[in-house]
């Protein structure tokens, strides 16, 4: 039997999206704002996000940007002070229906604890996110 999230070829992997009542310009805008990024990146020494630009934050994660196409999706290398392994990150807004999906997606996990302690951390962004996405629009 198969173990959740165990890939071939990216070791471990975990996916989590939402999607919000907002269109996909202003979930962007949010989502690389100053208090977007504290959300989901956390206290970045260095919060201008572009490609090829390595940063680091107060919580131990340190990394580089790879891929930033803008209303559509972020790609970085990804890593925990305490971790032996790099992961990678991808970050992706889409627009459907109902407005726009959010999604993150992280592959190269080591095992299955670690693809649970990011799942349960983006699940929280996720949540974070939906607060301050909603009273951007006015929403109770």
């Amino acid at each position: 039997m198969k173990e959740a999230g165990k890939t071939k070829s990216v070791g471990y992997e975990i996916g989590v999206r939402k999607t919000f009542q907002i269109p996909l310009e202003k979930a962007w805008k949010i989502l690389f704002s100053e208090e977007g990024i504290h959300i989901w990146l956390g206290d970045a020494k260095n919060n201008d996000i572009k490609v090829n630009q390595s940063f680091s934050t107060s919580d131990g994660i340190a990394g580089q940007v790879r891929v930033l196409k803008p209303f559509s999706h972020l790609r970085m290398s990804w890593q925990k002070e305490h971790w032996k392994n790099v992961s990678t990150l991808q970050i992706r807004i889409t627009k459907v229906k109902s407005g726009t999906t959010i999604s993150f997606h992280q592959e190269k996990l080591l095992n299955g604890d670690q693809r649970h302690e990011m799942r349960k951390q983006w699940k929280q962004v996720l949540d974070q996110l939906k607060e301050i996405l909603k009273n951007s629009i006015g929403e109770k």
